[in-house]
């Protein structure tokens, strides 16, 4: 490789591995070139940010990811008025350098957000694709590189905290669920370094524990927390304390449900 090309090489940003389920990029990829904004449905830790991250990185564009929370307002995405050395500056939030600059704007978990974020959405995931900015009086427009991504749990949603139909139909959207045995202990074993026969029993431990959501748990093992006991095993830590910290502390705080996971996984990993 020729110097100058390698320094280029050197350069680029490393692209963050991800593996394809189906066609998700490819429809990704088409939804940024036409200007379309993409919602990401799917479980906790399936890989929906690191999906974000991968596809940012291949198409060269900046990513601005906001983890939305309950006190999050549409002021924190756009900006607001501060005081800086005695005068009153206006800054702009992670939304609106997005729109000004151009790339991709992306909000984990939408619907933990107050409602008025998605009022603030509304006008970019239209024909318009327009910010308004009250306090400033301006309307930016969207650039072509633009593109608003955001995601949340269907599985994890209430009465109170729920995507709106009127703004769900204003996307385009990909279901993401957690992979197929072997693809999942691919992933794993390549992200915590253990072997791939060391981590066939970890999937299949998840496995168990995911068919018990709803019942006894709320949420189902990640691949994050799969990756998480993964990590701490091949560290040199016992399976039984890996398990315990990487996969069961995490998913409870009932001393009988903790009890009854550490059962399941005596019998599934001997």
């Amino acid at each position: 490789m020729q110097p100058a090309l390698q320094a280029v090489v050197a350069s680029l940003p490393e692209i963050p591995a991800y593996v394809p389920t189906g066609i998700e990029c490819e429809l990704f990829e088409n939804a940024w070139r036409r200007q379309l904004p993409l919602l990401l449905k799917g479980p906790t830790g399936c890989g929906k940010t690191r999906f974000v991250a991968h596809m940012a990185a291949r198409l060269g564009l900046p990513l601005h990811t906001v983890a939305c929370h309950d006190d999050l307002t549409a002021a924190d995405l756009t900006g607001r008025h501060l005081l800086k050395g005695g005068e009153t500056v206006w800054t702009d939030g992670p939304l609106t350098r997005a729109v000004r600059e151009g790339g991709i704007c992306y909000l984990d978990e939408v619907v933990e957000a107050r409602k008025d974020v998605t009022v603030v959405l509304h006008p970019l995931t239209d024909h318009r694709r327009l910010l308004p900015l009250e306090r400033t009086g301006e309307e930016l427009l969207a650039p072509p590189g633009f593109m608003l991504v955001v995601s949340y749990n269907p599985g994890y949603q209430s009465l109170l905290k729920a995507l709106k139909p009127s703004t769900r139909q204003r996307f385009v959207a990909i279901d993401f669920d957690f992979l197929p045995p072997e693809r999942e202990i691919a992933v794993v074993a390549a992200e915590s370094g253990l072997a791939p026969d060391r981590v066939r029993p970890l999937v299949q431990l998840a496995a168990r524990f995911r068919a018990l959501k709803g019942h006894d748990l709320e949420e189902a093992v990640s691949t994050r927390l799969i990756v998480y006991c993964a990590t701490l095993i091949a560290a040199g830590i016992a399976i039984e304390s890996a398990i315990l910290a990487g996969m069961i502390e995490p998913l409870s705080d009932d001393v009988d449900v903790k009890a009854a996971l550490i059962e399941v996984a005596r019998a599934v990993i001997g």
